[in-house]
Order: C-alpha cells, then sequence, then structure tokens
C-alpha cells in the first residue's frame, strides 16, 4: 500500500531527501521536443532555491526521469516577514495581471496580499513544503511540453518517490549516485561532461570564476587547493559540498563536514571510471579519500554499483549503518503507540 507523503516526510527525522520523478511510461518526453526542457529544469530548481525553504544539493535530468536531492529548511521559512513570504510566493507563481516592470505596482501589490493573514500562513506553509516544491517543478513544464506538442494528458508519473536520508554516508552516497547517473544512462564518458547536473553545475561554477587551476589541484590530492575550491562555492545555488561553519561560522550550511569539494570531485571521478573502465588507479590522493570515510574502495564500488544497476530504488529510506533505520521505526512504533492511547472524543 502507498504511504501518505506526511509519514514520509519530516524534517525532525532528517531534512535530506532524494526525489525521483519519471515520465509517463517512461517515454523520453525530457528530449523529444527539445533539450530545452533539460535546461528549463535546471532554472526552475534554481528559481524554486531562491525562493522556498529547500534547498538543493544535487540534481541530475536524464531522458525519462529526473533526481534531486532536497534539504528541507523549515526554520528559515518561519523567520520570514508576511512581505517576504508573498514576494517569494509571486516569484514562483507570478499573477497574469501584475506589471513586474513596475515596481510601485509590485510593492503595492505585496503590501496588499502581505495583510492576507490566513493566505499568509497558507503560502508560508506551502514554501517550506517538498511537495509543493516538486509540484512547482514539475507541473509548469508538463504543461508547456503539452503545448509544444499539441497534445493532452500526463507528461509525469503521477506520485513521485521520496527517499529519506538517514545518515551521512548514506547522504555522500546519494550524492555520487545522482551525479553518476548520466554516465550510467550511458548518456556521458565522464562526471564533467555530464549536462544537466550538480556535479557540471559545481565545475561550471568554477571555471566561471577562473579557478579550474585549483580545481585541477585540489584533484591531485593537493589539501590546500581543495580548501580553497571548496570556499568558491559559498556564492554558488546548489548547498556546498562541504558544510565549513566549524571552520567560519558565517559559511552556508553545507553536506557534509570536512569533506571539500575537491576530494568530493576526486571520489565522484575515480567511482565514475571504475564503472568505465572496470577499475581505477588507487594514487594516494584517493586512498587518503577513503581512509576519511572508513571504508574501502571494493566497498564503495559495490554499494554504488548495486544503485547504480538496480532498476528501481525501493524503500522509503536509506542509511548506511542499520541502526539509523531501527531508531527510525522505533520511533515510529512509539508515535502510533501514543496516538491509539489518547482518548477518542
Amino acid at each position: 500500500m502507498t504511504m501518505a507523503r506526511k509519514n514520509l516526510v519530516d524534517p525532525s527525522i532528517t531534512r535530506w531527501y532524494h526525489c525521483i520523478s519519471r515520465c509517463v511510461r517512461q517515454a523520453f518526453l525530457m528530449v523529444d521536443g527539445s533539450e530545452d526542457r533539460k535546461q528549463w529544469i535546471e532554472d526552475r530548481l534554481e528559481k524554486l532555491t531562491e525562493n522556498f525553504a529547500i534547498s538543493v544539493g544535487g540534481f541530475s535530468v536524464l531522458n525519462n526521469h529526473l533526481h534531486v536531492l532536497c534539504r528541507l529548511d523549515p526554520d528559515d521559512a518561519d523567520q520570514w516577514s508576511a512581505g517576504e513570504v508573498v514576494r517569494r510566493w509571486i516569484a514562483v507563481y507570478p499573477p497574469k495581471k501584475l506589471d513586474f516592470g513596475n515596481d510601485k505596482a509590485v510593492a503595492g501589490w505585496i503590501r496588499q496580499h502581505a495583510k492576507k493573514k490566513k493566505r499568509v500562513t497558507q503560502l508560508r506553509k506551502r514554501l517550506k513544503n517538498l511537495g509543493w516544491f516538486m509540484k512547482s517543478l514539475k507541473e509548469p513544464l508538463a504543461r508547456m511540453a503539452n503545448k509544444a506538442d499539441h497534445c493532452r494528458g500526463a507528461f509525469w508519473e503521477g506520485r513521485y518517490k521520496s527517499i529519506a536520508i538517514l545518515d551521512t554516508e548514506a547522504l555522500l552516497a546519494t550524492s555520487a549516485y545522482i551525479d553518476l547517473n548520466p554516465l550510467a544512462a550511458g548518456l556521458a564518458d565522464t562526471p564533467e561532461e555530464s549536462r544537466y547536473s550538480s556535479i557540471n553545475q559545481r565545475i561550471d561554477h568554477v571555471r566561471c570564476k577562473g579557478q579550474l587551476s585549483r580545481l585541477r589541484a585540489a584533484l591531485q590530492g593537493s589539501v590546500q587547493a581543495s580548501e580553497l575550491a571548496g570556499s568558491m562555492e559559498q556564492d554558488h545555488w546548489l548547498v556546498p559540498i562541504e558544510d565549513r561553519r566549524v571552520k567560519d561560522e558565517r559559511s552556508r550550511a553545507g553536506m557534509l563536514e570536512t569533506f571539500p569539494l575537491g576530494s568530493y570531485l576526486l571520489l565522484v571521478e575515480n567511482t565514475g571510471r571504475m564503472f568505465r573502465d572496470g577499475k581505477a588507479s588507487m594514487d594516494a590522493a584517493v586512498k587518503d579519500v577513503f581512509c576519511r570515510l572508513e571504508t574501502s574502495i571494493e566497498t564503495w564500488q559495490k554499494r554504488l554499483d548495486r544503485m547504480l544497476h538496480t532498476p528501481r530504488l525501493r524503500g522509503c529510506f536509506f542509511a548506511m549503518g542499520n541502526q539509523s533505520v531501527q531508531a527510525i521505526l522505533a520511533d515510529r512504533a512509539d508515535r502510533k503507540s501514543c496516538l491509539a492511547s489518547k482518548p477518542t472524543a
């Protein structure tokens, strides 16, 4: 039986969720019209992260499905003023009659609608809700594609899949899995060549800053270069790979402590080489990454191989340690027991 989304997504358990959405009948609808559909998804993700209290740590857009790694930031939404809530909402769903070229008219619209407390409360809830985030990502593209193809009907399968990520090793594996999906699908030979993916976005961001030399040095194992490359992610729309708040409390919240961008790219590059060539060289830099992860290259390869070559990821939770899943199941059992023991009116 399908589980209700409200029972699957709970920020008090984990803020990280791997969302997967497939085109109807798994048809190649992302490329039937034009590659612009994939670019639209990428651009839309950036706009949504600017306005929702939800951040994106990774994504890949393939021919018949997409992956998005989302982090819920509900506390951020609770701090927004009523006017800020309205401003963010109309940025995502612009009213047809509002002239956005007229700043005075836009400011007046926001002031007027910010007075409607019930509406503001409703919009605030939507802007921190994963279901509304995915709806805002998928629905507009479906309408645009149907209009372009002169047809009606569903573009996406009715329900997206969400998998709760319960520990940091599972978060790293999920991020790498998403970035390696285009390679597994035969759309690219190397991770950096995979368009419409988060790893391509991260590398392009460094390239635009003219700092590819630092990134190359980081990939050769230079700790200093890896640190500098990681600092360049602070102004990118994706969640930074490294959580640098221990070093600098003013830094944005990242994905993994003491694991900089250079180490992540090195990990993904070598993992991709495993699947392309059947093996990967174990130089000192790669060995150091796996030592810090307290795992081996063989164990990592088995995990990613199982994920990448499974037709569909199964389950509602993902953790590398069974204790994480057991804790969640125990917590849910306690909640059900509490609800069952409450007296009815």
